[in-house]
């Protein structure tokens, strides 16, 4: 399989070929030309209309609730099936699923129980994360996991950090992402009038400067989730420049709203944890994630149905939404296609790898035959009709992002989109 065009890795731009090998899923070569001649087990080029168009290694969303676990109970939110359609709609081709399900993966047993559903069901590659709770301990193979360090969905939380510090212990050296919260501050303000109120950014801050903390004295791989604060940005940008190994994710709805859009009819659908933040906070998230203080857009997947949300729930999906929202960035914001390449497929691939038997995020030799194929210039309205995830909405509805997903290719087979 031969695909050639504009080939937008971290690190350079050039116009080239790619050679899929269709019997293992891998790229055999990349040409600095517009051809090249096929190989063995190379059985054809594949004439993909890509004038116009940007081919990035395929993208990587590093934090997707698919809602299936041995119990059973989420999957008429959403599983592995409905969740992998909704990722290559979306540009998507790998991900990392979350663990606060009814059932958590806290152990061998468990994760593998979860694991043999994602393998029968899931039609990408999909990595779990495991939980952290009261009491659980590493897994006696490498795996990524997750601390939710207060109560948000699911029973995997802390209510001090004397009890996350007692949970991280266990986890030495290991591959941490924590959800930032300060239990205590929310206990104060759990009576408070809004969501917004409930969850102020002074949790998140909190938990950031002790997770940050943590991370040091546990020589942990650590990763923060949904950075959605200005005073959390530069506190991990100054962490950074004093050598601290940590990472920060960036999720879609930080960037695109802020709390002056918030209002009687769309604030159900906005509702997340953490909160939709000021202004001021929405461009801090925004610039850290350009400069490249946060590394990763990560959406947060985390489908709710409609009536769920009219209720109080927290959470919206964004995986079909994920390539177009990156054409938003370069649109309205002055990100470059390789600021694309770096935090939507090089950062977030170097992460995956690290659990995966195959290579995501770059164009090269060895790496996994999968693309994300983005015409910047064919403008896509978000509609709930042409939605893939299972709840059928999405907070972008009735959105008009400037350019969309053309083509989706995973490990050598495609998916057109457009």
């Amino acid at each position: 399989m031969n695909i050639s065009g504009h080939i937008v890795n971290h690190d350079e731009e050039f116009d080239g070929t790619i050679v899929i090998n269709e019997q293992t899923g891998l790229i055999e070569d990349v040409s600095y030309k517009s051809q090249v001649t096929s190989k063995k087990g190379v059985t054809r080029d594949l004439l993909l209309d890509t004038s116009g168009c940007l081919i990035f290694p395929s993208f990587t969303d590093l934090h997707v609730h698919a809602r299936e676990d041995v119990s059973g109970k989420d999957l008429y939110k959403e599983d592995f099936k409905t969740a992998s359609e909704a990722a290559l709609h979306g540009g998507v081709t790998q991900f990392v699923e979350m663990p606060n399900n009814p059932v958590p993966p806290v152990d061998d047993s468990s994760y593998a129980a979860k694991e043999k559903l994602k393998d029968a069901h899931a039609l990408i590659p999909v990595v779990l994360y495991a939980g952290i709770g009261k009491g659980t301990k590493p897994l006696s193979r490498k795996v990524p996991y997750k601390i939710f360090m207060a109560h948000s969905v699911g029973d995997l939380f802390f209510n001090s950090f004397e009890d996350i510090e007692a949970a991280i212990a266990k986890y030495v050296g290991q591959a941490v992402t924590f959800h930032c919260d300060d239990p205590e501050i929310l206990e104060k303000n759990k009576n408070q009038p809004t969501h917004e109120l409930r969850r102020p950014p002074e949790a998140e801050i909190s938990a950031i400067d002790f997770a940050l903390k943590l991370i040091a004295k546990y020589n942990l791989t650590g990763k923060l989730c949904h950075i959605s604060t200005k005073k959390g940005v530069e506190m991990i940008r100054a962490a950074k420049i004093h050598g601290a190994h940590v990472t920060a994710e960036a999720a879609p709805h930080h960037m695109f709203f802020d709390a002056t859009m918030l209002n009687e009819k769309n604030h159900p659908w906005l509702q997340i944890n953490p909160p939709i933040r000021s202004a001021e906070d929405r461009a801090a998230v925004i610039e850290g994630l350009k400069d490249g203080t946060l590394d990763y857009l990560a959406t947060d997947h985390s489908p709710n149905t409609k009536e769920e949300k009219m209720k109080g729930a927290n959470g919206m999906p964004h995986l079909d939404t994920y390539g177009s929202f990156a054409t938003w960035l370069m649109s309205e914001h002055g990100f470059t296609p390789r600021d694309i390449a770096r935090v939507c497929s090089f950062n977030p691939g170097a992460y995956i790898n690290q659990f995966s038997n195959k290579k995501f995020g770059n164009i090269e030799k060895g790496y996994a035959g999968s693309l994300t194929i983005i015409d910047p210039k064919k403008s896509w309205t978000v509609r709930d009709a042409d939605l893939k995830t299972k709840v059928g909405w999405s907070p972008f509805t009735d959105t008009t992002f400037p350019g969309s997903v053309k083509f989706t290719i995973s490990l050598g087979r495609v998916y057109p989109q457009a």
